[in-house]
């Protein structure tokens, strides 16, 4: 099973090519991606990841719809007090 994680674009460096890289905000943990799949993706997008390329760009509300349901998933996970 793959899981690919949306972030938001804080820089975009390097040619319009393979090289394309940016930093990218995934809630708070900043990793570099490849953006080289997403050439119209610009600083303040955001894009769906799988390990380590940007393979798609989302609307802002989608991005935010499913880390909702990240953070719930943890919650869910978390062992509760007197468990």
């Amino acid at each position: 099973m793959c899981l690919a994680i949306p972030g938001k674009i804080l820089t975009v460096t390097g040619p319009d090519s393979l090289w394309r890289e940016g930093k990218v905000d995934f809630s708070g943990v900043v990793k570099e991606v490849n953006l080289a799949c997403v050439p119209e993706a610009g600083v303040g997008s955001y894009v769906i990841v799988h390990a380590g390329m940007a393979i798609s760009v989302v609307d802002e509300a989608e991005a935010q719809s499913v880390l909702a349901h990240f953070r719930q998933m943890g919650e869910a996970t978390e062992p509760t007090e007197g468990a």
